[in-house]
């Protein structure tokens, strides 16, 4: 078993896909590797691209002030995503880009334990809770595989495209708050 060091290191050199052609940085994740909870996105913007770490544009500063409010630091949880290239134009990885970057969030997954991974936006949820999720549908559905609880929501670029659905995103984090209470 690789430690989470080992594994940021290996991926560094990786060139499994076509995403590595045009990368400035890998963005393998970040956060507490003791924690309870763990949030896993889409795939690197722009911002994260050029700083190397998940979540810092807009939708992670979103992302900050949505964990503030149920009283949680980015210290607290561990962000990941879901492939550690950008994909060119923020579109959404390609099913073989997945696949080939899979593996590194398992071993995450496999050396962090959460108790809780919070599945943020559509292509996190098809990837981890199943293929035909529908986040508007399933948003806010708690699921149990294995050890884990996990809850597909709105990712936060979402939410500063259509500020409607913030309503819902709020009870999604209200209900991971009592969730990680429990644990």
């Amino acid at each position: 078993m690789y430690s989470i060091e080992e594994i940021s290191e290996i991926i560094k050199t990786c060139n499994k896909c076509q995403l590595c052609n045009k990368r400035k940085n890998v963005v393998f994740g970040e956060g507490n590797v003791n924690t309870k909870i763990m949030f896993i996105g889409e795939g690197p913007g722009e911002e994260e691209d050029n700083t190397g770490r998940p979540f810092v544009g807009k939708a992670g500063q979103l992302l900050t002030k949505m964990l503030a409010a149920i009283e949680l630091k980015r210290e607290d949880v561990y962000i990941a995503n879901i492939v550690k290239c950008r994909p060119p134009n923020n579109r959404v990885p390609f099913e073989e880009e997945v696949v080939k970057c899979l593996p590194y969030l398992r071993y995450q997954v496999s050396i962090i334990k959460p108790k809780i991974i919070v599945c943020l936006g559509a292509t996190s949820a098809k990837y981890i809770i199943k293929s035909d999720i529908r986040i508007t549908k399933d948003r806010g559905i708690w699921y149990k595989k294995g050890n884990f609880y996990i809850l597909p929501t709105y990712h936060p670029s979402a939410l500063l495209r259509d500020p409607s659905k913030k309503k819902d995103a709020w009870e999604d984090f209200k209900n991971i708050r009592e969730k990680l209470k429990m644990l």
